[in-house]
């Protein structure tokens, strides 16, 4: 099939051997895929980034009182000229003060009897930025890798404490993909658990290995759907996109870890993550939009490192769920995956 976009092109269905879920392209709900533009900008456009323009937040620096309790910052040391800077959430979801649960009560056999747990857990807050007019594709790739160093740092940390079983890495960008502050963060949950999209992922993954002997993510990439690439990483709309211009990056070489990863690499990623973004601003005119970090549970079993890999997914909010998502798990997606790469490989961003 063509996978150039014509009125003579028909609907489709793909299942996600990695999520686990079914996708219905259907080309008949779409306008043609040049002209998704996004009609509410996660920020206003400011081509002359100014890093001591006005406003200001408690996330600027000079304001770090008015902010929950420090973690920890980047540089070490810095003292008050730092770049970035972890912090608890001032609202979290999750309470560090609760006692966690029971060793055995988040194990799936507990769940048969167990329906509830105390919400202990870790919820924090990564400023990517001291200055309140920056955003992270505005940074330098060096500077988006420490960003990134920075998630491993804290993850290595939950790792250390014991009872945290899966750690979500997540950026929410403008109001409408959940955003409560406009300057430039990302946030980190520690979990007790393992959650279930997670445990779905580890039996799908799990499935394709035990059918074909091969890791479904090393197989992932191929020259229709791919976007770009680098040394490490290459990212691609994946073929079984369950949202349009929904976009993978994901290391070229098999790791299950995303807190593996070292100063080159996440140097590299920094690179491909920046201009991904600047790709989606400047063709669907600054969406909102979501990325996470998939990668495996702290504790995972050697025997399941051949099939779990990690990456980078990022979801530009172009239109939303409606009933028939929410009822089926299915997810319709008006634009084919090779359509929306091909579009983007187009757009001229230099970073």
């Amino acid at each position: 099939m063509s996978s150039s976009s014509s009125p003579s092109r028909i609907s489709e269905i793909r299942r996600d051997a990695v999520f686990d879920r079914w996708v219905v392209f259907s080309p008949a709900r779409a306008r043609r895929p040049s002209d998704f533009k996004s009609h509410a900008p996660a920020s206003n456009p400011n081509p002359n980034r100014n890093p001591n323009a006005l406003p200001s937040c408690p996330f600027c620096i000079g304001r770090e009182s008015e902010c929950a309790p420090e973690i920890f910052r980047l540089p070490a040391g810095c003292g008050a000229t730092w770049k970035i800077r972890v912090i608890e959430n001032l609202f979290p979801a999750l309470r560090r003060d609760v006692e966690p649960p029971v060793p055995g009560d988040t194990a799936d056999a507990a769940w048969l009897v167990k329906l509830s747990l105390p919400g202990f857990g870790f919820h924090d807050v990564v400023i990517e930025t001291p200055y309140h007019s920056m955003h992270l594709p505005d940074l330098s790739p060096q500077e988006a890798g420490e960003v990134l160093l920075a998630y491993k740092e804290r993850i290595l940390q939950f790792k250390r404490h014991g009872s945290i079983k899966y750690v979500q890495v997540f950026k929410n960008h403008g109001a409408s993909a959940g955003a409560s502050m406009s300057h430039s963060h990302s946030q980190i949950m520690g979990l007790p658990l393992i959650p279930p999209t997670v445990a779905a992922r580890l039996n799908a993954t799990k499935e394709w290995f035990e059918r074909t002997g091969k890791c479904s993510l090393c197989e992932i990439r191929s020259e229709e759907i791919l976007i770009n690439e680098t040394v490490h990483f290459f990212a691609i709309v994946p073929f079984a996109a369950s949202y349009p211009f929904e976009i993978w990056i994901v290391p070229r070489h098999h790791s299950s870890h995303f807190h593996d990863i070292d100063s080159e690499k996440a140097a590299d990623l920094g690179s491909l993550l920046k201009l991904m973004l600047r790709k989606l601003s400047k063709q669907l005119n600054d969406p909102p939009y979501n990325f996470m970090i998939h990668a495996a549970p702290l504790e995972l079993a050697p025997s399941c490192l051949p099939y779990m890999h990690w990456f980078l997914q990022i979801v530009p909010q172009l239109n939303r769920l409606a009933g028939f998502e929410m009822a089926s798990g299915c997810f319709i997606n008006p634009v084919f995956p090779e359509d929306a790469a091909k579009v983007l490989r187009e757009v001229d961003c230099s970073i």
